[in-house]
């Protein structure tokens, strides 16, 4: 019997993030869980596509725009189930165990936990604030992944190939109907790090507020 889990990753200039998140993958495949990794590169120019390609990803290239992106690789992915995953978002061990009892319950969409790769109160702060979120709202962040079953995807209409909050908008098109795993997602901190973690938590909120009150996504992207 064929894997069921096709893995989609929206690339652009993410070599590192690559390097760290590729080998976490490597249970699910020992676990006879993945399919297939797809790639859908927005136009890097860095060694991203040489990473890809020595993992044996299959790579799709377009415009750089992560809802596009992601849309993309979910159009040649052939998989059962979809798991779309941040280049630089490192799933914990034990992940593929979890996946798998999921899928083998018939359960619908779901997302990790968030943590990111930094120590201290802030970023506990900010990831315990996203799983709060998730958990009560249905409202994960991409950088937490989205596992999910094709049929349902298809049923969603794919994700909008719009620049920002392609997340958000797929979580309201499932009605907001998003298991929280036990496993977790770890994620880069390097922009809160550079903007300052209040400023830039801050910011994410309000720029989620807006986009929940209609702003365009074209217009918050120009600001984030």
């Amino acid at each position: 019997m064929r894997a069921k889990l096709s893995v989609v990753m929206p690339t652009l200039n993410a070599e590192a993030g690559l390097r760290r998140s590729l080998p976490a993958l490597a249970e699910g495949l020992e676990a006879g869980l993945i399919r297939e990794l797809v790639i859908s590169d927005g136009g890097s120019d860095d060694a991203t596509v040489r990473v890809a390609e020595a993992a044996g990803a299959r790579l799709v290239e377009g415009a750089a725009s992560r809802g596009g992106q992601l849309r993309r690789g979910a159009a040649v992915a052939q998989g059962d189930w979809l798991l779309f995953l941040h280049a630089d978002s490192v799933l914990s061990p034990g992940w593929a165990e979890i996946v798998k009892d999921h899928i083998a319950a018939g359960r619908g969409a779901a997302a990790f936990r968030l943590a990111f790769d930094a120590r201290g109160v802030a970023p506990r702060l900010v990831a315990g604030w996203a799983n709060l979120r998730s958990r009560l709202f249905g409202l994960p962040y991409g950088d937490q992944g989205l596992l999910i079953p094709r049929i349902m995807y298809d049923a969603a209409r794919g994700y909008r190939d719009i620049p920002l909050m392609e997340d958000v908008a797929m979580a309201q098109a499932l009605g907001r109907r998003i298991t929280l795993l036990g496993a977790v997602a770890t994620t880069s901190a390097e922009r809160y790090r550079r903007e300052g973690w209040l400023r830039r938590g801050g910011r994410n909120l309000l720029l989620l507020l807006r986009y929940l009150a209609g702003a365009r996504p074209e217009e918050l992207a120009r600001r984030y």
